[in-house]
């Protein structure tokens, strides 16, 4: 059935269900992303218009902020004061493969570790309900999150172009778009749209071991050939080229005498989603700063004078 050619067992009741192009040929299958929220039944998910409830409570467990960055001054902006509190931040992530950080991104904001929502995924990967597809994309079908198909290509001719992505998550009112593993270089549309929204996590320490080419297994055996003894992951800001923007993130792996590729990606991938939940928790609740000369930093949330 047409209809589900990308959302296997999802309703497609046009009166509920909506694309972005029109109804002979869609994209992909959501509720009306007007404010709504999904609840997942087998072969089925829907929706319903959220009422107003307590907010969910929030893990305190939050960055190790030990660096105190002294006459910083009036060279940094604040913004809201974080005892004012802050809402919930919606979050598009984008995905090429299996999507483990986007799964830990999810379940954290699920238990309340992470003050936002995931209310779409992007992937650039029709074919996700099968085993040589995007396993992030068959995990989001599954836990009801709307997959929009991008970008339009030779081989995938019905994605969306940069400017109907934008649209798409306007209409899904996103704040943040969290990276985790996606393949494609982000258009210049995207990311004039989304200024200082738009995160990557890469598995090196940058500006090591980065730009086109590198991602996967190759950075982890450029690093192990390299000689150096320590790595990790880097969350960085997206600009209009490949692991360019300003570093936000990082934390230091060891590279043992006896690595392998395989084995140094296992333990980077396990800092990863440490890593990324806590800078995403950071995002979500507006604890990101920016000083004069454009680097970024975290504001602890227990001590607001110290920065990671």
């Amino acid at each position: 059935m047409e209809t589900q050619s990308l959302l296997s067992g999802f309703c497609t009741d046009p009166t509920i269900f909506s694309s972005f192009r029109n109804a002979k040929n869609p994209l992909f299958f959501a509720p009306s992303p007007s404010s709504v929220s999904f609840s997942q039944r087998p072969e089925w998910v829907s929706y319903t218009t959220p009422q107003s409830s307590p907010q969910r409570a929030w893990s305190k467990q939050r960055l190790n902020c030990t660096n105190r960055v002294e006459n910083v001054g009036d060279s940094i902006s604040h913004g809201k004061d974080l005892e004012n509190g802050v809402g919930r931040k919606k979050l598009a992530i984008f995905v090429s493969g299996g999507g483990s950080n986007f799964r830990s991104i999810h379940e954290a904001s699920l238990r309340g570790s992470i003050l936002g929502d995931v209310v779409v995924l992007v992937t650039n990967k029709r074919g996700f309900i099968s085993i040589f597809g995007c396993g992030g994309a068959e995990y989001a079908k599954d836990k009801g999150i709307p997959v929009v198909l991008f970008p339009k290509s030779k081989d995938e001719p019905d994605g969306l172009s940069p400017s109907e992505l934008v649209s798409a998550l306007r209409r899904f009112e996103v704040d943040f778009i969290i990276l985790a593993g996606y393949l494609k270089l982000i258009p210049l549309e995207l990311i004039r749209a989304y200024h200082r929204s738009i995160v990557n996590i890469h598995p090196s320490l940058l500006p090591a071991f980065g730009g086109k080419g590198y991602y996967g297994m190759k950075v982890h055996k450029a690093v192990i050939a390299s000689g150096a003894r320590y790595s990790g992951p880097t969350i960085h800001f997206v600009d209009e080229h490949y692991d360019t923007g300003r570093i936000l993130a990082q934390s230091v792996v060891p590279v043992l005498a006896n690595d392998t590729a395989e084995e140094l990606a296992a333990r980077v991938l396990q800092e990863e989603h440490r890593l990324y939940v806590e800078v995403t928790a950071a995002l979500c609740e507006e604890r990101i700063i920016w000083r004069e000369d454009g680097v970024p930093l975290i504001r602890c949330k227990e001590n607001p004078s110290h920065y990671r």
